[in-house]
């Protein structure tokens, strides 16, 4: 057996930061209030060293999560798969309900996740999806890691297999 070397590129940028207003909800009936956070992103990916001797660009990588994060910035996150979460969307708003509690928001304003709660968890993971559809499938990458940072110091981190 030979030891072979294992390698990961990581990308975080000052620039992979959105500004996006959400509300979880955790024991069953607690409700959040809607508040915001400066979310910061960073990317790793694992794999071999390829023939320019390098596990993937950089320049794309970021490029790539860049997009995402576009998407994100200036939003309200709302999640599409929870239980007692009603999000429903029309041609100009989105209604969201929880229990005896409701929002509207005009439909440009929100990114509706499908996903159970828009915990920092569930938004790494939603990335992770969605950058893994964007990389070209070379079939020698391991691995996605997407780091989401909620608040200074605290990280959620989602790793995703890529073959």
């Amino acid at each position: 057996m030979t030891d072979q070397p294992t390698y990961r590129v990581r990308v975080t940028k000052d620039h992979l930061v959105f500004s996006a207003a959400h509300f979880i909800t955790f024991n069953g009936n607690i409700c959040e209030r809607l508040h915001g956070h400066n979310w910061r992103v960073a990317v790793e990916v694992a794999g071999p060293l390829d023939e320019n001797r390098y596990v993937f660009d950089f320049i794309a990588l970021s490029d790539n999560l860049q997009t995402i994060v576009n998407e994100l910035d200036h939003r309200v996150l709302l999640p599409t798969e929870h239980a007692t979460i009603s999000v429903v969307a029309s041609d100009k708003e989105v209604r969201a309900s929880f229990e005896d509690r409701r929002w509207v928001f005009p439909l440009e304003d929100c990114v509706l996740l499908p996903v159970i709660n828009t915990t920092a968890e569930e938004i790494a993971h939603w990335i992770g999806l969605r950058l893994k559809e964007q990389i070209p499938d070379t079939g020698s990458l391991s691995e996605i890691q997407i780091a989401v940072e909620e608040n200074f110091g605290q990280w959620a981190i989602c790793r995703l297999p890529l073959n």
